[in-house]
């Protein structure tokens, strides 16, 4: 049992270090060179090397996609909500919130550029843009299935639409509203990436046009490998702050319970 748990854990960290090797050791047998596919520990190197370098950039980065992600999940969470407790407005703004994730942001972001300049207005824009949209569904789907006996309960107890809202149906949706950050969460490092190609003048997105441009092939690497990890610790924080509510709440609970 405890070594199947131990597995369990640490499954997707033994694949990764079997990919790296494998990946080590093709590129040594077949000699391939390092501007076309660098190893893993050249990739390592440099990013040792260029930490001091790359620490402006990640800052940058970090700083545009969390401004990004909040502003981007306020207003999927005000739109959810918008959208429930106004059921008429829903079919008519529905399909344009999904024909708004249908633009290509590549297309979209020299346009922003034109409209508002190269400040940091139409990076938010687009970093929102990639993140209100998962918040704004999972958070409507979840203000949705609140099951229908505990709402015809509340309304005989004289409750309200405000005090249905906010005492059954939001707090029944935090699952829902979690599992949508938390994809926001991971859209956001890449939304901040994209929106610095729009002409920043630092950033992870600035570093790697420099290093494709280049050819560095390794540094262009040390970018992803930077991308990636930021956005498995957005999604752990996020992830971490869920359980943190649930068991919070599950206390509340209890201690109203205990007290009644």
């Amino acid at each position: 049992m405890i070594g199947r748990r131990i597995w369990k854990k640490g499954a997707p960290f033994f694949l990764l270090v079997l990919l790296l090797i494998a990946w080590e050791s093709a590129t040594a047998i077949l000699k391939i060179e390092k501007w076309l596919l660098p190893a893993p520990s050249a990739i390592f190197i440099e990013g040792i090397e260029s930490f001091h370098n790359l620490l402006g950039h990640l800052l940058s980065t970090t700083e545009l996609a969390i401004s990004g992600f909040l502003i981007g999940s306020c207003i999927g969470l005000l739109i959810a909500a918008a959208l429930h407790l106004f059921s008429g407005v829903k079919d008519a703004v529905y399909p344009l919130l999904i024909l708004s994730q249908n633009i290509p942001i590549i297309v979209l972001a020299p346009l922003l550029v034109i409209w508002f300049g190269f400040g940091m207005l139409p990076k938010l824009i687009v970093i929102s843009l990639v993140c209100f949209f998962p918040v704004a569904v999972a958070s409507l789907d979840g203000l949705r299935q609140t099951p229908y006996e505990l709402k015809h309960y509340f309304k005989m107890m004289g409750a309200g639409n405000r005090q249905l809202f906010w005492k059954l149906e939001l707090p029944h949706s935090i699952p829902s509203i979690f599992s949508g950050l938390k994809i926001s969460a991971t859209y956001s490092v890449m939304g901040a990436v994209i929106s610095e190609w729009l002409g920043a003048k630092s950033g992870i997105g600035v570093y790697m046009t420099l290093a494709s441009s280049a050819f560095r092939t390794d540094r262009v690497f040390v970018a992803i490998f930077i991308i990636m990890g930021m956005s498995l610790l957005f999604f752990g924080i996020i992830t971490l702050l869920e359980r943190y509510l649930v068991s919070w709440k599950r206390k509340e609970d209890e201690k109203h319970a205990s007290g009644n």
